[in-house]
């Protein structure tokens, strides 16, 4: 063995190099255990990031639903935006993209429906200069006018749209008319003066409260709107309780309009006119202004047949109008030459064909309205329901009439003797 043999014999074998080799080791130990220590196990990072990516899942989760929430809250409000802008989209289409004359058309319609509403009434345009007037009994005069007094309740206007449904039973098959025609007083005489001395109801109210008590079988027939319309024209009398043949007219107008007939115009007639009428109201008050009556004669032929309360008959008169009728207080009888239970008018106007009749009852309102009849029917019966004494139902259908107008003014609609006088017609 050599010397170097035996010196790293002798090392190997030493304490120096065993307690070196011990240190070493035990360094190395402590290096891999220190170098171990640092690091985390395989299994607990891969926990790890399971948890991670859950915790982001959930986040993502979170914000989408966020966002879903949010776009929902979005269609909701636009939803209703849209449906806000859309129906004002819709007016404004419905005036903008009619054609100009269609909408003119569409307008003049609905005006005119106004005018025919049973519902719908307007309020006159009187002149008040300020005056006050003086109560006579029931007439107020105002600035040498009277004016009769109007008083009622709703009662009293039911009472009579009953009784009008009532003759519309009996006359099963027959169309009914009904048309109420108010007086001066609402269409003249100030509003302050009729809350005051000259204390008047509504007759507007009276009378939306007639119609409105109609039944089906009833078609009202509105003229108190057309007479609102020309209450500025000489359309009632200062010294009498009637209305003009000017005001009968535009109440034949509506009537016309109502029942879609063809309108005579008073351009085509010849208009005829007696000064010096002294009325009704003359027997109570001398100092009214006088008044004259007007009528037309027609450009077409008109004869009447009148029945007399005696009996006796007038056959082929010659006319709508008692044409030699003076100045005085019966001038008003110019209109059907006055009051009988019957007057049959027969017509040769080409619009009203050859079998088309109308039985009109009536007080003596009706007298200056229904000449204008004669435009539009071959045959006008006029009753005035106070003194004929035939049952109505049956002449109806013993002359073939099909069509029946009740026409009063309010004064009479309003009272109880005049309604029981029109129920005597079906007795």
């Amino acid at each position: 063995m050599s010397k170097r043999d035996d010196y790293y014999d002798n090392y190997f074998n030493s304490d120096d190099f065993n307690d070196n080799y011990n240190r070493r080791l035990e360094y190395r130990r402590r290096q891999s255990r220190r170098k171990q220590g640092g690091r985390r196990p395989v299994y607990k990072v891969y926990s790890l990031h399971r948890k991670n990516k859950r915790r982001t899942r959930n986040r993502i989760i979170i914000v989408l639903c966020g966002i879903l929430i949010l776009m929902a809250l979005i269609f909701l409000l636009s939803a209703v935006f849209r449906g806000c802008f859309n129906r004002d989209k819709t007016v404004n289409v419905s005036t903008e993209t009619i054609p100009q004359a269609t909408a003119a058309a569409t307008t003049a319609a609905d005006k005119e429906n106004d005018e025919l509403s049973s519902n719908y009434f307007k309020t006159p345009k009187i002149k008040d200069d300020g005056s006050d007037g003086e109560l006579a009994y029931n007439i107020y005069v105002w600035n040498n006018t009277a004016f009769e007094l109007f008083n009622s309740t709703a009662d009293k206007a039911k009472t009579y749209a009953q009784a009008i449904n009532g003759f519309a039973e009996k006359l099963n098959g027959v169309k009914v008319y009904d048309m109420v025609i108010p007086n001066h007083t609402e269409m003249g005489l100030p509003q302050r003066l009729k809350d005051g001395d000259a204390a008047s109801s509504s007759q507007a109210d009276n009378i939306k409260s007639i119609y409105q008590n109609l039944s089906n079988k009833v078609t009202p027939v509105n003229a108190y709107n057309y007479l609102a319309d020309h209450n500025d024209e000489y359309t009632y009398f200062n010294s009498d309780h009637h209305w003009t043949g000017l005001g009968a007219y535009y109440a034949y107008q509506a009537f016309a309009k109502t029942t879609d007939q063809p309108v005579l115009s008073l351009d085509d007639c010849q208009e005829n006119k007696i000064d010096g009428f002294t009325g009704s109201f003359t027997n109570t008050v001398s100092t009214l202004d006088s008044d004259y009556v007007s009528y037309w004669n027609f450009p077409y032929n008109v004869t009447m047949d009148i029945t007399n309360t005696d009996g006796s008959l007038i056959e082929d008169y010659q006319s709508a109008y008692y044409q030699a009728a003076e100045a005085g207080q019966n001038t008003y009888g110019v209109f059907i030459v006055g009051d009988h239970p019957l007057t049959v008018m027969k017509s040769g106007s080409e619009k009203a064909g050859t079998d088309k009749k109308i039985a009109v009852i009536k007080e003596s309102y009706g007298n200056a309205f229904v000449p204008y009849l004669t435009y539009n029917y071959n045959e006008v019966h006029v009753i005035d329901f106070r003194y004929f004494n035939q049952n109505l139902a049956t002449y109806c259908k013993e002359n073939d009439i099909s069509e029946v107008l009740f026409i009063n003014g309010v004064m009479s609609a309003n009272t109880q003797i005049q309604i029981d006088s029109m129920s005597g017609l079906f007795s």
